[in-house]
């Protein structure tokens, strides 16, 4: 997708026009707008996308769509509609009312666009120098900090159904990764006892059966990490995400001599929060927070809290692996970045 660069967005007159009889005494989308101006230009984004290709929407106006749909908590397929048919939706963007829009699926191809290039702070660095402009950020200010939940896109998994998950899930990398050699040491019982997903109501009820069911699973990882370490030539396979989460996780869960591995005893584990959740993002933790409990992660977010000016974001963290956090924090006294 190429970027036909624009600089500035103009309002239609019409467009104006109807938005203004429509909303006489406004609406949050226009407020914004109407104080803060045009906060995006394509510019800021050329060095995202290539010189060549089929022309990409502008990403000024997504940059603003993002933004809108997380002030009104809407999915991208919502936030689509609301480009298509909302009429302060089209005066914040400043479209023509007849705009058919975009598919939703440009929002997600253009949050990858900003991870990919890593541009993840562009939106929020522009904001915060218009703020800047407009005098809304007071120099040697007062901040606040507070954290709140990031839920990760996994299941809630008990913890058989973890460690079942989490072979299964190397299994496949490695069909993926090494198929003549895992299709050559794969015993055929393996094919129906991982093929399909680790489901809870599927597995034993029984305390007795389940105990047993572990120490079948415990010995099975371990044949396997085992036989993929005594692979030389392809000494690589040891060093496949799935496969590095598989051996942490059997190092959680699993205790004794090699060959008669069993659960853990829970005060011998380490704190849940330190514990894998799922193979599928091991660096989701489960937290807890004022009697809220969750599987992901905290976001650290600080604002301003001066009487006389709005109260606005200017730092952003977000809760990585084994509690540490990457933040990057503007300085009110400094006005810049540290």
């Amino acid at each position: 997708m190429s970027l036909c660069a624009q600089s500035t967005f103009l309002i239609p007159v019409e467009t104006e026009r109807v938005a203004r009889a429509a909303f006489p005494k406004g609406t949050l989308c226009l407020h914004i707008i109407n104080a803060l101006g045009s906060i995006f230009c394509d510019p800021q984004f050329a060095s995202l996308f290539p010189r060549r290709g089929q022309p990409a929407e502008a990403p000024a106006r997504l940059a603003l769509v993002t933004l809108l749909q997380f002030v009104e908590n809407l999915p991208d397929r919502q936030a689509a509609d609301a480009v298509r048919g909302r009429i302060d939706w089209k005066y914040a963007l400043a479209l023509e009312l007849t705009d058919p829009g975009f598919h939703y699926t440009v929002l997600s191809e253009f949050r990858t666009r900003l991870i990919a290039g890593n541009a993840e702070l562009l939106l929020l660095d522009t904001l915060l120098d218009r703020f800047k402009e407009l005098d809304l950020i007071k120099t040697r200010g007062r901040q606040r900090t507070d954290s709140t939940h990031v839920m990760a896109a996994v299941r809630s998994l008990n913890r058989l159904e973890r460690v079942m998950e989490t072979l299964r899930a190397a299994l496949n990398e490695l069909a993926v990764m090494a198929p003549d050699w895992l299709r050559a040491f794969t015993p055929a019982e393996w094919y129906q006892r991982y093929g399909s997903r680790a489901e809870n109501y599927h597995l034993p009820k029984p305390e007795a059966a389940r105990q047993d069911l572990a120490k079948v699973i415990a010995a099975d990882g371990e044949k396997l990490l085992t036989a993929i370490d005594a692979v030389e030539r392809e000494s690589w396979l040891a060093q496949i995400p799935a496969v590095v989460v598989l051996r942490r996780l059997w190092s959680e869960q699993f205790t004794g001599e090699p060959g008669k591995l069993s659960w853990r005893e829970v005060k011998d584990m380490p704190s849940p929060a330190e514990l894998i959740a799922s193979p599928y993002d091991p660096e989701a933790r489960y937290s807890t927070k004022r009697g809220m409990e969750w599987i992901g992660y905290k976001v650290h977010l600080t604002e301003t809290c001066d009487s006389d000016k709005p109260c606005l974001i200017v730092n952003i963290g977000l809760g990585g692996t084994e509690g540490r956090f990457l933040t990057l924090a503007y300085c009110t006294q400094c006005q810049g970045y540290r």
